[in-house]
């Protein structure tokens, strides 16, 4: 069976305990850390940066954590060299703000990081055919981006299909994550299309039963997971 790992994303936890739940997800088995930044122009919210990168560092260095940063900005290449020296391990860029993506690829390597690339729902898979074997990672987004708790696009599935062969078919080493209303019910497709990273805010982080805790949504997720890849054998 192939590794799918389970990436806990922080826009949906609790930023009065941040650190706490963070640590929770790392105790339950989990090592990346899926870390949201929205500019209020390319996606109509704001959110964390720099500071909560920088603050992450330290505990991730402690607990072998990696820091997976996704930009939903504009102009993100003036901005590769801060979240490096915050203690970014990945950056994502959107395909959509970058006019010179193999440019911006490069420098995100340059800096000592791997390289990711963002597709938004509308966005044909066939912009990845020239920078595909560029890249480390090519995050699907099953949800418009700009704000969490949203429901999956059922298209995103057929999306994931498509990536995963181009993957194939070019000998890629990028590695498919999918981001957006990923939950006990949703996972199962998106695994089964070829996903290998999963990303999970709501699913993970809000606890729905007073007896319940992060642990045990995580590991309702992998049971999920669990389930749907003895279903694909």
């Amino acid at each position: 069976m192939r590794d799918i790992q389970l990436q806990p994303s922080i826009l949906a936890s609790d930023f009065t305990r941040l650190g706490e739940q963070v640590l929770a997800t790392a105790v339950a088995g989990l090592t990346h850390i899926h870390i949201d930044v929205m500019d209020g122009r390319f996606v109509p919210n704001i959110s964390i940066g720099l500071p909560i990168v920088q603050a992450l560092r330290p505990l991730a260095d402690e607990h072998g954590l990696f820091l997976d940063t996704h930009l939903m900005i504009v102009e993100p290449e003036k901005y590769i060299t801060a979240f490096a020296r915050a203690g970014a391990d990945l950056l994502t860029v959107h395909v959509e703000t970058c006019p010179h993506l193999h440019r911006t690829i490069q420098l995100i390597k340059e800096a000592g990081m791997q390289a990711g690339i963002a597709l938004n729902p509308a966005t044909p898979t066939t912009v990845l055919e020239e920078i595909l074997p560029d890249v480390d990672q090519v995050l699907i987004m099953s949800v418009n981006p700009g704000f969490g708790g949203q429901t999956y696009i059922p298209n995103s599935t057929n999306k994931i299909r498509r990536v995963r062969h181009m993957v194939h078919i070019t000998r890629s080493s990028a590695k498919i994550q999918v981001d957006g209303g990923i939950n006990e019910d949703t996972i199962g497709e998106a695994v089964q299309a070829g996903a290998e990273r999963i990303v999970a805010g709501s699913a993970i982080f809000k606890v729905t039963r007073a007896d319940g805790s992060i642990a045990e949504n995580i590991q309702t997720l992998q049971q999920a997971t669990a389930v749907a890849q003895q279903l694909h054998l």
